[in-house]
């Protein structure tokens, strides 16, 4: 086996090298024209529909106006020729954009009707569509299909460089990380730039290499030309500043992307962490409520839903439990999978038993980290703590493949093991959780604090062995 520093060093050794992207993708078979005697007048900027067609093609993030005059322009084309196999895969994979940075799922039935028209217009060797289709799946969170369809679209144009990073999305939520580093591997060698730089930063931030992710994806903020794309990165950027409990640097990054994208509604929910973190209470309360506004995500109302219980306002909480519970069962209309949000909540503000349920059903279907950590709560608020270890474990032990290092998931094994008495490592993962991040969460953080408190001073011991889940759901 390759030793990991050896593998680290030859890995930054050989790091990517950014390239800026040299002017706009030229699709559909438009000529671009340069004037030949002017040569001091700089050419005209790209319409807005081109300019969200050169996004939405290479799989980059588009400014929310753009996308809406690309749909009307690709529907208006379309009821003249709807036997366009390509401007059907543009417009499919344009409404699967538009729905996720909406949180309006209504835009995944069209998606998925106008892919599929393209498909059937054109037959076999449609590595656009099938591409699309990835996209689909993976904002559905159904990474099971993802896998499917970007592997077909790989298996039909193994060069097709936009293919790999839908499949790292999707190997990512079925807990395959080896098969998402070799993904990356592969765009690494197709395809250079900002798009790819971001998703090595997210192969990197799940392997636990927080440092290496924040410095490339800063690289690609960098090189980033469209405003939209570089305000997507930055947003990432003050995502990973938040993770490690850099306050003040989160923030930063957040307002420079909203100020870039005032669309760019992650960073406006982001801004509300980092606000509240700096008990900037009030300012914290009004950018989840725009941010919510304009992409009600459950996410987003959960959020804020506790920062509100933390203040003691248990009504206003409620408020946002309500409406996280109605944007999932509008999700689900839609085909959106949002058992891992609902079982987070349940698990904490309502019916553990019932987020074990549908945790144990997501674990089967998509056994990622994030579910193995949510099944491990869940177990633990009904009891279970025994068999609750095991799934925390596979969400915090690298050896059984938790490599990101999350406050919260430390925070929910320290727990479990101190009901369990293993009083000396839930004491050391409960220090870890503040270390990594002292205001991860407004309610859990305070909880950590008195924990700590109660197990007091506990002699040192090692950590014990715990063996993973095994992959039916079910642990002996």
């Amino acid at each position: 086996m390759e030793n990991p520093q050896e593998e680290r060093r030859s890995r930054l050794h050989g790091r990517l090298v950014i390239a800026s992207l040299a002017g706009c993708v030229v699709l559909g078979g438009a000529l671009m024209l340069l004037p030949s005697e002017r040569t001091a007048t700089r050419a005209p900027a790209p319409a807005p529909g081109a300019q969200a067609l050169t996004a939405v093609t290479a799989g980059v993030p588009a400014a929310l106006p753009d996308l809406a005059v690309l749909i009307g322009e690709r529907e208006t084309h379309l009821r003249r020729h709807p036997r366009d196999a390509e401007s059907w895969a543009v417009l499919g994979t344009a409404y699967v954009e538009q729905g996720r940075r909406t949180a309006e799922t209504a835009y995944f039935p069209k998606a998925d009707k106008a892919l599929r028209t393209s498909l059937k217009v054109r037959g076999k060797g449609n590595a656009e569509a099938l591409g699309g289709l990835a996209a689909l799946a993976n904002a559905r969170r159904d990474f099971r299909s993802a896998r499917t369809w970007g592997e077909a679209a790989r298996k039909l144009e193994p060069k097709r460089w936009t293919t790999y990073p839908l499949l790292i999305d999707a190997y990512t939520g079925l807990g395959d990380y080896k098969a998402a580093r070799a993904s990356l591997d592969k765009l690494m060698e197709l395809r250079s730039g900002p798009a790819v730089s971001a998703r090595a930063a997210a192969v990197y931030r799940d392997r636990g290499w927080r440092e290496d992710a924040a410095a490339t994806l800063s690289d690609a903020a960098a090189s980033a030309q469209a405003p939209a794309e570089r305000a997507a990165y930055l947003e990432r950027v003050g995502q990973l500043a938040w993770e490690r409990g850099d306050r003040e640097d989160a923030l930063r990054h957040f307002q420079e992307a909203v100020r870039l994208d005032p669309d760019q509604r992650a960073a406006q929910a982001g801004q509300g962490r980092a606000l509240a973190a700096l008990g900037r209470t009030t300012e914290a309360l009004n950018a989840y409520r725009v941010a919510l506004t304009k992409q009600p995500l459950p996410q987003y109302a959960l959020e804020l839903g506790e920062l509100y219980e933390s203040l003691g306002l248990g009504q206003a909480a409620r408020v946002q439990y309500d409406l996280l519970r109605a944007r999932v069962q509008q999700a689900a209309v839609s085909g959106v999978d949002e058992a891992l949000i609902l079982g987070q909540f349940e698990a904490d503000h309502g019916d553990p038993a019932s987020a074990v349920r549908r945790l144990r059903a997501e674990w089967r279907r998509q056994p990622g980290i994030a579910v193995a950590d949510a099944l491990g709560w869940a177990l633990h608020r009904t009891g279970a703590d025994k068999e609750a270890l095991r799934y925390a474990t596979v969400a915090t032990d690298k050896v059984h493949g938790g490599g990101v290092r999350s406050a919260s998931y430390m925070y929910h094994r320290g727990v479990i093991e101190r009901e369990l008495e293993l009083y000396a490592p839930a004491r050391r993962h409960l220090q870890e959780a503040l270390r990594i991040n002292p205001y991860f969460s407004p309610l859990h953080v305070r909880a950590a604090r008195a924990a700590l408190t109660a197990l007091g001073e506990v002699p040192d011991e090692d950590l014990p062995v715990t063996p993973p889940p095994c992959r039916s759901g079910r642990c002996a």
